[in-house]
């Protein structure tokens, strides 16, 4: 099992970013980084964790904003949370109703990823704010962590049976946690 690497993937919108539940990220100008971004990606590093986004798109599926936006946002968040390296960014651009294989929690995109860089699930992390989150690094053999933040503690309370490994009220607690776990035996 040598070679492999561990990795954090993390939800985009209401987790690395401010979002405000049920609009539509389309203006680079608007990217926020979460407060606590910057120390979560410094700790994490410095424990040896690789950083992916994968994310949900619905709104090039619906027809709110292009592809082009989607890039020139991440671009921007990318320059925004600089130092941190963000590996790749990949993301399921249909809408719920198109019934595609790749939209969160499909496991499509991020087994994707770990074939690719050669990740070790047991090792890994999924943090984000929906319970579709919580899910997809289930489903990909990650542990899940839900961040409260934007959706997060709306769907603790709609979705009492999701059960994330933990509910953190930042990323940098989310971040804290897998300092803490990452040491410990692995339980997703």
């Amino acid at each position: 099992m040598s070679g492999k690497i561990k990795a954090v993937f993390l939800d985009r919108d209401g987790t690395v970013i401010h979002e405000k539940p049920g609009t539509y990220l389309s203006d680079p100008a608007k990217v926020r980084p979460y407060q606590s971004a910057a120390a979560a990606f410094k700790l994490l590093k410095e424990l040896g964790f690789h950083f992916f986004i994968v994310s949900n798109q619905s709104g090039i599926g619906r027809g709110y904003f292009t592809e082009k936006e989607v890039n020139a946002v991440n671009a921007r968040m990318l320059n925004l949370l600089k130092p941190a390296v963000i590996e790749e960014i990949v993301f399921c651009p249909h809408a719920p109703e198109q019934h595609c294989s790749c939209r969160k929690p499909n496991p499509k995109l991020g087994l994707e990823l770990i074939k690719k860089y050669n990740i070790d699930p047991k090792q890994s992390y999924m943090i984000g704010d929906k319970k579709a989150d919580v899910e997809f690094g289930r489903a990909i053999g990650f542990t899940p962590v839900l961040v409260t933040t934007a959706n997060g503690k709306n769907h603790l309370k709609k979705y009492p049976d999701m059960r994330p490994a933990k509910a953190a009220s930042s990323l940098l607690n989310a971040a804290r946690f897998i300092a803490k776990h990452s040491g410990s035996a692995h339980d997703a």
